[in-house]
Order: C-alpha cells, then structure tokens, then sequence
C-alpha cells in the first residue's frame, strides 16, 4: 500500500493506492548485472523472453532448476563431476526441475535421493559427485532466498519511512510452491528480511488456497482488521 504523495502517475496526495510491482522485472535495465552469473545470463538468453524479468529469474521456482543444469554441465566439461562425462538427458533444457532441489536438500539418507536423480538423468555418480550436486542446489536455492529476502524487506523498510515511523509491524502474505515445499527456503528468507529490517517486526501469513488466487485481497483484509499493515509477495 503506496501512499498517494509518492504515486507519481496519478493526482492526489491524500490516502492510499494498492500497487503491484512487478518486481520480477527488476533489474531489466541493468542494475543487477553485478549479481547476475554466467549461469543466470545462460537460462536469461535462451528464455522466451531474453532481457526482461531478471530478478524472477534468479529467485522464481520455475528457473532455479536451469540454473543449476547450466552448472552442472560446466563442471562436468571442466571435468570437476561424472568423470567428465555429459549425458544426453541433462543437455535437454528443463530436465533438472527445480522440485529436485528441494528433494535433494531433503536428502538425509546417505545421498540416496541424489543418486536417485541423477540416475534418472543418465548420470553414473560417485559420492563425491552427490556431494558436489547437493551443494550446487543449495547456494542456487540460498541465494534466491536471500535476493527474495531483500526485495521484501527493501519494500517493507520502504513503507515505514513512507508512514515516518520509528518501528513498523508488517505482515507479508506469501504464495507460491518454493517458499512452501522447499525445506529451507522459508527460513533463509525470513532471516535474511529480519537482517535488512531492523527497524521492522515482520510476519509472513501463508497463503492456503492452491492457486494464490485472492492471497493478496485476503491478506490485506485480515490485516486490516487487525490494524496492521501489509506487503505481499509471491514466490513460484
């Protein structure tokens, strides 16, 4: 919830303008090169829309699993995993869905899980290899957390300084598969927004309803009528 002094295409500066940021589309005009890897740039060029939504694609479920096969493949020709051997299945775009980051992170069976998936995937695997994989997946999934992280707590800190208070008590609906199965992506997230945000005391309300269809009307309301504030968020 902008306040209306700050909106600058419309007139008025009494009361308040819902807005939806679009934030995926940050970055677009360069800022984040400096963030981006060479991965990043990969999964960006061959996407149906080169050059735009940056920031959803280095936070968004639906790329983190590109990103890590983009990795994967350049250790491998660097000869660093599967004795440098490249199987046809993880040259095909979209193969390593991003649900296997999740899995993989969940494994606490002696790496079974990633095995599992790796075979699927054509890949004869050592130990090692599980271990170097399990990493990948989890510095892929942590940082999108933490860029999700700061862009939830750039806008939180955002609306405090709007409202000029000292300290702020927000709540943040969430939606979205990754921030609800991933085993750790919740939690490097919230740590990383309580980092950013001294100043602020966030809660991060769950949306439950399958499509997030109605998350952010729904959210705003209930806080409403607890006479908290808002922001929202959506994490896919």
């Amino acid at each position: 919830m902008e306040e209306m002094r700050n909106v600058e295409l419309v007139e008025g500066e009494e009361g308040r303008m819902c807005i939806n940021m679009e934030w995926g589309a940050f970055g677009d005009n360069g800022c984040l090169d400096d963030f981006q890897t060479e991965f990043d740039v990969a999964v960006d060029e061959l996407s149906l829309n080169a050059g735009k939504q940056r920031f959803e694609k280095m936070i968004s479920g639906m790329y983190l699993g590109e990103i890590v096969r983009n990795i994967l493949i350049d250790f491998t020709k660097r000869g660093l995993l599967f004795r440098g051997r490249i199987s046809e299945r993880l040259k095909t775009r979209g193969i390593f869905e991003t649900k296997f980051l999740s899995q993989i992170e969940s494994d606490c069976l002696a790496l079974l899980q990633v095995r599992s998936i790796l075979q699927h995937l054509g890949l004869e695997s050592t130990c090692d290899d599980s271990i170097i994989v399990k990493e990948v997946c989890t510095m892929v999934a942590r940082r999108a957390a933490q860029l999700c992280g700061a862009g939830v707590a750039a806008v939180v800190d955002k609306i405090r300084e709007n409202r000029k208070l000292d300290f702020l008590k927000v709540t943040v609906g969430v939606d979205g598969t990754l921030y609800k199965l991933h085993p750790h992506f919740s939690f490097i997230m919230h740590e990383t927004v309580k980092q950013l945000t001294p100043k602020c005391e966030v809660t991060f309300l769950q949306s439950e309803d399958g499509s997030g269809k109605g998350a952010a009307l729904i959210t705003a309301v209930a806080c409403r009528i607890r006479e908290a504030g808002v922001a929202l968020t959506r994490v896919d």
